[in-house]
Order: structure tokens, then C-alpha cells, then sequence
């Protein structure tokens, strides 16, 4: 059976989770998440980020949480600014115009934002009332690419947002892993700071399911759990989301899983850059890029499951290769091994 480092949601849970779902299971508890552990949950990642205004919701998926924060900010004639890469752009099935809101997209390399990107299309929305109206920035940490966004990045797209009356949404996705990247001068606290929302990662970081979104902005906080509802994301047993977040929230957990993601990914990413092979993006997260000749590729595929990214010219490719919460060396070595070998 062939290793998967397609994606870092192959696995199912951590063993803390299954364990917590097992001995609360005759817990009699409310319903649609008033539940005592999301409740707690809640209270806990409030104190992690050191703002007890926040509002915590508890959803089941990413693109789910995007569409639902989306369409909450956005009066129908207003309209997201993307990456050329971000989620809500190329992987979520036009989620986000279904619910009548136009993306305008800037083309990065890297995956991220900079005021300076965002002025162009904020000059050439002027045209009061015939244009739609640029109103909330998208942003992911890590990226799509495994990029990730430094403090003074992130406050410096933050202190404009402000200025230009801009909302400033973060997907956090992947959020664990962009906070314990090697290179990250980011903690959880500062982003709840600088964002009117965003949301942290449960799906692709040792949760079975969930994304807890995180509305630091009172503006944005009144009536957003009527669209929840609406959208079909209000569970009858939030229990199952808040046990989760709990088990996550606990001894930080949800950063030493996604650490040692990091840590492996970065075991591969030294080996081949010690045989000269090049990356799409210097990434230090869980994600990495490397441009491989496709002989190459296709003894790995042997062995390994991965998507082919982008055609680099007619004898090689990029191919993207994500490690897990799960990732145990015996994979990560035996394709060092491998790289080594025919290298």
C-alpha cells in the first residue's frame, strides 16, 4: 500500500479526541453547541488568544466556514479581495459567488498580500454606484503555497485595512501549522489582534472534523449565528465540534501536532535541497513544492502518493507534498532514501 502525502487530512483523529468522544458519549447535553465542552472550548481558545470579546462558532469544514463568514460581512454589493491562489478562488466551487459575492483577484506568486496589491483595485472601483464595492480582504496562514505571513506583514495589512475601512478575514486552515513554522514570528494573539476574523483549522490538524471561527470585530459579531443556521452548519450535537476543540485546546496540543508536521515535511525538504533540487516557494511549513525531473517522479509514485502541482518545462514538474500530524519517520525516511538513491 502506497504512503499518502497527498493531503494532512488522510488520517482520522488524535487518540485524545476518540478517547474524549468515547467517555462522554451518556453525557446528556444541550444541543446546537450550548453543550458544556464547546462551551468550554470556547472560554479556552478565548484565553489562548487574550481577548474574552471574541465570539467562537464551531463549524464543520473550511469552505463552509468561508462561505458562512463571507456572505455574514458582505452587504450583496460588496465584494472579497484574493490571491490568485487563495481557497475561496480555485478549490471551493464557486462557494462564495453562489452566495452573490463577487472575488477580485490579485495575482501573487508567494500566496500573499501586501497593501500594495490592494491599492490598484481599490483606484479602479470608483466608479460609485456601477461597481461592486472591495469591502473584506482574504488572506490564509499558512497559504496555499505553505507561505506564511511575518508579524509586521500582517500588521501592515492590518493598519491599512483600517485606514481604507476594509474587513480583514484570516482562513486558518492550516493555521497551526503557520504559527509553529520555524521562521514564524506570528502567535495566535497577535493574529486575533490584527483580524476582524478568523478561523483555526481543526480538519487538517488531528480533528476528526471542525473549524472554530473567531470574530474579533463587535460589528461582525451581531446576528452571525442566524446565517450559520441558515447556511445548514448549526449542529444538533455541537458536542462533536466542541469535544474536539477541547482536546485541541488543551496543553496546546494544536500546535504540537502541527509542529511535528512541520518538523517532517522540513526532514525532506533539507534532503533535497542538499541534492540541489529547487521549490516552487520557500516554504517552512507542512507543505512543500520541489521540482523533480519526471523520471524521478514517476519511481517515487511507486511508492508514494502526491499531486503533480505545475509542468516546470517537458522533463520536469513541481509536485506538492503534504505531511500530517501523523506523519511517522518511517515514510519521511524511506523517501529521503529514495531521493538519495537516484540523486
Amino acid at each position: 500500500m502506497k504512503f499518502s502525502f497527498k493531503n494532512d487530512y488522510s488520517e482520522g483523529c488524535h487518540p485524545n479526541i476518540l478517547q474524549a468522544l468515547l467517555s462522554s458519549n451518556y453525557d446528556q447535553q444541550a444541543g446546537y453547541g450550548e453543550d458544556q465542552y464547546s462551551l468550554e472550548a470556547k472560554d479556552l481558545i478565548r484565553q489562548k488568544i487574550k481577548n474574552p470579546q471574541s465570539e467562537i462558532y464551531f463549524v464543520s469544514g473550511g469552505t463552509q466556514a468561508n462561505l458562512i463568514v463571507i456572505s455574514s460581512v458582505l452587504r450583496p454589493y460588496q465584494c472579497a479581495v484574493s490571491a490568485s491562489t487563495g481557497h475561496i478562488l480555485n478549490n471551493e466551487t464557486g462557494a462564495i459567488e453562489a452566495t452573490g459575492h463577487k472575488i477580485l483577484s490579485v495575482e501573487k506568486e508567494n500566496g500573499k498580500l501586501t497593501p500594495d496589491d490592494i491599492i490598484p483595485i481599490l483606484e479602479s472601483h470608483k466608479n460609485v454606484p456601477h461597481q461592486v464595492m472591495p469591502k473584506l480582504v482574504y488572506i490564509s496562514n499558512s497559504t496555499e503555497l505553505g507561505t506564511i505571513y511575518t508579524f509586521n506583514e500582517l500588521k501592515n495589512l492590518s493598519v491599512f485595512c483600517k485606514e481604507n475601512n476594509l474587513y480583514l478575514f484570516m482562513d486558518g486552515a492550516r493555521m497551526g501549522h503557520g504559527l509553529t513554522a520555524e521562521t514564524s514570528d506570528l502567535n495566535l494573539e497577535q493574529v486575533a489582534k490584527l483580524t476582524d476574523i478568523f478561523y483555526l483549522g481543526g480538519t487538517k490538524n488531528g480533528a476528526l472534523i471542525g473549524e472554530a471561527i473567531v470574530i474579533n470585530n463587535k460589528e461582525l459579531q451581531q446576528d452571525f449565528a442566524f446565517n450559520i443556521k441558515q447556511k445548514g452548519a448549526l449542529l444538533a450535537k455541537g458536542r462533536l465540534l466542541g469535544i474536539q476543540f477541547l482536546e485541541l485546546m488543551k496543553n496546546d496540543l494544536y500546535f504540537e501536532l502541527a509542529k511535528h508536521a512541520n518538523q517532517q515535511a522540513m526532514k525532506m525538504k533539507n534532503a533535497m535541497k542538499e541534492r540541489g533540487i529547487q521549490f516552487l516557494a520557500d516554504t517552512h511549513t507542512n507543505q512543500i513544492f520541489p521540482v523533480l525531473s519526471n523520471d524521478l517522479i514517476e519511481k517515487l509514485s511507486e511508492k508514494f502518493e502526491f499531486y503533480v502541482w505545475k509542468k516546470v518545462d517537458d522533463k520536469s514538474s513541481a509536485i506538492r507534498l503534504i505531511t500530517s500530524w501523523n506523519t511517522s519517520d518511517e515514510p519521511v525516511n524511506e523517501f529521503i532514501k529514495i531521493i538519495k538513491d537516484e540523486l
